[in-house]
């Protein structure tokens, strides 16, 4: 073999070769796409899983997030009517501060609760920040009540102090009542002032002690009970059941009562909320209308309309009141007129009195009885006629 031929031998081999890898080249790459391909889609998959577990998730209602569906008749609904929660608030006692004989009192009561339990029950403890507010209020509205009553009594004492009718130990009566008025309202303003300051410290805790017995629904007998029956059959259980426990508690010098249904949304609240059950309660957030679909304002015309009611009831009123001053005055002055005979002649005699000591017992009398005699009261009434007459006619003429 020469050199061209091994050459062309080896320039057709690496063609081959060539081509070899080409093919080689191909197929990897088709199979690294087809792996791609293939990771794209499951990744998609898990994607898309994902999404619909999240959407699944946010259609989550929130009633059964919170376990509860609804508060009826004093107790709270779960599962869509299948169970019903009631719940007793119990008052404890100071188990430390008694002595042995009442500490073995409370433990076989205790013993006897424990006894006579035939069902499942929950104990629940809430701690709760006390809010003074109400308490200040009510302290507030009975002070200003105090208040009101102190100043009545004043301004009565100082009546019977000017009047000369009224005994001197009813004077002292009312001085003492008046003194022990005043004392009532500085116990209360002291009593207000000292909650205020309490109400400042917010670490001031109060534990509440709750005990919850349940019902479960279901048809007796294979019978088929509508929701109504169904809740006054749960009502009826659970209330019976209630009220055993507490008689059987009351030996154990514990108190307790039923929650009603305002109390069991208080103790949802404060359970569900609460950082914002220390400075907002259910109480203040019912009268805010947090449950209000909107609000309106009164119509702009209904306004003016009671504004100008209201003003032309005080007009009303001053009018009405200059009326009756002025009839009142007139009365008096026509009261008078009529009786100006007699006033004179009074007044003289009391003038005749008053100088008795310079005149002289007889003369003093013997004038008083001029005043009297009858030539003097016509005289006097025919003067009357002629004053009453002159002011008529002036009246005519102006």
């Amino acid at each position: 073999m020469n050199l061209m031929q091994i050459l062309s031998l080896l320039i057709v081999f690496l063609i081959i070769l060539i081509f070899v890898l080409i093919i080689v080249f191909f197929k990897m790459n088709k199979k690294e796409k087809k792996e791609k391909e293939a990771k794209n889609a499951k990744n998609k998959s898990q994607d898309s899983t994902s999404v619909k577990t999240y959407k699944e998730y946010t259609r989550e209602s929130i009633f059964n997030f919170m376990e509860f569906s609804g508060i009826q008749d004093n107790m709270i609904v779960q599962k869509d009517g299948k169970r019903f929660l009631m719940v007793i608030e119990c008052q404890g006692v100071n188990y430390d501060l008694m002595s042995e004989v009442e500490k073995n009192s409370v433990e076989m009561g205790f013993m006897k609760v424990l006894n006579t339990l035939r069902t499942p029950i929950q104990i629940y403890i809430q701690t709760r920040t006390i809010n003074l507010e109400s308490s200040l209020q009510r302290y507030r509205d009975k002070l200003e009540s105090l208040e009101n009553e102190l100043s009545a009594k004043q301004i009565l004492y100082r009546k019977m102090e000017e009047d000369d009718r009224y005994s001197e130990e009813d004077k002292k009566r009312q001085r003492l009542e008046v003194i022990r008025q005043q004392n009532l309202c500085e116990y209360g303003k002291d009593i207000i002032s000292n909650t205020e300051r309490m109400s400042k410290n917010n670490n001031i805790l109060r534990k509440k002690y709750y005990i919850i017995m349940s019902h479960y629904a279901n048809n007796s007998d294979g019978e088929y009970l509508d929701k109504e029956e169904v809740k006054e059959a749960a009502f009826s259980d659970l209330y019976t059941r209630c009220q055993s426990l507490i008689r059987v508690l009351s030996s154990a010098e514990v108190i307790g009562r039923v929650l009603n249904s305002e109390e069991l949304v208080d103790l949802l609240y404060n359970a569900y909320n609460r950082d914002e059950a220390e400075t907002y309660g259910i109480s203040k957030a019912q009268v805010a209308g947090y449950d209000d679909i909107y609000i309106t304002a009164p119509d702009v015309l209904e306004r003016r309309k009671k504004a100008l009611d209201k003003k032309i009831e005080e007009k009303a009123l001053d009018v009405a009141e200059d009326a009756v001053l002025f009839a009142t005055n007139k009365r008096e002055m026509e009261e008078k007129e009529e009786n100006i005979e007699d006033l004179i002649n009074e007044l003289a005699k009391q003038m005749i009195d008053e100088n008795e000591q310079y005149l002289g017992k007889e003369i003093a009398d013997t004038a008083k009885e001029h005043i009297d005699s009858p030539e003097t009261k016509e005289e006097g009434e025919a003067d009357a006629k002629k004053t009453k007459t002159t002011k008529r006619v002036r009246k005519q003429r102006s």
